[in-house]
């Protein structure tokens, strides 16, 4: 618990353009149903467009793809998040061609590791392991990334049983709050993160500060919202 307490430890600021902040934000707020935040999305892109060329562009298109790719995941529109997510992943793979750097490494990473998610077990088995490549090779450019640091631990925090570790992935967790320069959607992941874990092995009082945690980042988003009910269904309600 000492560490929740201590999470200001890391650096914590935010790096994201603001005209990158309301598609960012609306993705994990969760108010606005996929069809409004393609709105959202559209003036990103374009935004882009004005505000950004050569390899800062490709990043930026390759982020707003990755963003609206999770918000229709969340749908469970997964045929149309597929395609976000497999071009969000090429214009990452540009990126890192034409100048590699962490955050290049990253946006190739998260993308391809949703697309994993929405393609077929043969595309899974060929690509899983490049996952956390790409990670790597972020951190070795900057090692206090924190959604780098994020991709390796949610291996160990999310993989299904018996491939998953959640004492490790919890440890790693952990270590990202004091270790790494931490953005909104980077706190929200890390402690959400460490609050499931500790509900899926029903500890339910260790997993309670974090999840409220992750709601003080964004206090609308339906999958913490969901698991603070876990927390007071099967868990008891702290009195």
């Amino acid at each position: 618990m000492a560490l929740l307490l201590t999470v200001g430890a890391g650096l914590y600021a935010e790096r994201l353009p603001s005209w990158m902040a309301p598609l960012r934000d609306a993705i994990f707020e969760q108010t606005l149903p996929a069809d409004e935040v393609r709105n959202i999305y559209l003036a990103t892109v374009a935004e882009a467009g004005r505000n950004t060329s050569g390899t800062a562009q490709l990043l930026a298109l390759s982020r707003a793809e990755h963003l609206m790719g999770q918000i229709l995941l969340f749908e469970e529109r997964e045929r149309e998040a597929h395609v976000h997510f497999a071009e969000g992943l090429r214009l990452a793979e540009l990126a890192v061609q034409a100048a590699p750097s962490a955050d290049a490494w990253v946006l190739r990473a998260e993308n391809l590791a949703h697309k994993i998610q929405t393609s077929n077990w043969a595309f899974a088995m060929a690509n899983g392991l490049d996952v956390e490549r790409f990670a790597r090779n972020a951190l070795e450019l900057d090692g206090r990334h924190a959604a780098a640091q994020y991709l390796i631990a949610a291996r160990w925090v999310f993989a299904p049983r018996p491939f998953n570790n959640f004492r490790r992935g919890i440890q790693m967790m952990e270590a990202i709050l004091t270790d790494a320069d931490l953005e909104d959607d980077d706190l929200f992941n890390v402690t959400s993160a460490i609050g499931w874990a500790h509900i899926e092995q029903r500890n339910f009082d260790q997993a309670r500060p974090w999840i409220v945690k992750a709601l003080e980042v964004y206090p609308t988003n339906q999958f913490v919202t969901g698991l603070l009910e876990t927390i007071d269904n099967r868990g008891g309600r702290r009195r």
